[in-house]
């Protein structure tokens, strides 16, 4: 009997031991700090972390209201292209004659006063559509479209305007020429590219290029008004 209730006090004391060891565990384990889990995307695309702070996937490469449509022209539609839709038909037809884009042909009451008078036959002195010389159609021109009151022959406009080199020349300077001796002789109108209109005495009211051997030849100069 005495030895029964030795091996029962063994027992008990071990189990004694157990719950305490389990206790002393378990206190140890809760006094740990929680492991960060990594973050998690829910179904709207966003990032939300332990702390309760939440963030869009895409929140660094995000512009505050952007709408990609809100642009005048199209990415495939050039700004010249734009242009080129809505031009007309005199546009295409100097474009090509000046050898230019039909978007920088621009003035409109220059280009339709170069077509009326297109062809005019050259006649000394004259200034009507049967018939007239360079001076007569420089003044005619650039009073009707540039409203200046300009007279004189070639020789006059030489010693009123501005003298420019070939490379400063912009649409509505004055181009002259030494054709006869020293002397200034003829004069045209600069337009754009090298181009410029005139009353030639060959072929009347036409369009010749300063590059032309002839009209580098005799070329005095531009002249700004």
């Amino acid at each position: 009997m005495i030895k029964v209730k030795g091996h029962l006090f063994v027992k008990l004391s071990i189990c004694a031991l157990s719950l305490s060891s389990c206790a002393s565990l378990k206190k140890g384990t809760t006094n740990k700090k929680p492991v960060t889990t990594p973050a998690t995307a829910d179904k709207g695309n966003r990032i939300t972390f332990i702390d309760g702070i939440a963030t869009s996937r895409h929140s660094k490469n995000t512009t505050t209201n952007y709408n990609p449509k809100d642009v005048s022209i199209s990415k495939n539609i050039t700004r010249g292209s734009a242009n080129l839709e809505n031009a007309q038909s005199w546009q295409f037809k100097y474009a090509q004659m000046l050898d230019v884009a039909v978007e920088d042909v621009l003035n409109q009451k220059l280009y339709s006063f170069i077509d009326d008078w297109y062809g005019t036959p050259y006649r000394l002195g004259g200034k009507t559509r049967s018939g007239i010389d360079c001076s007569g159609f420089v003044n005619t021109l650039m009073n009707t479209v540039f409203q200046l009151g300009l007279s004189g022959n070639s020789t006059d406009l030489f010693t009123q305007v501005k003298r420019l080199s070939a490379r400063d020349l912009h649409e509505g300077d004055l181009v002259f020429f030494r054709i006869h001796k020293k002397r200034i002789s003829h004069v045209g109108i600069y337009l754009e590219n090298d181009k410029f209109v005139h009353a030639s005495t060959s072929s009347g009211v036409m369009i010749s290029d300063l590059k032309e051997p002839y009209w580098k030849k005799y070329f005095a100069g531009g002249g700004r008004l």
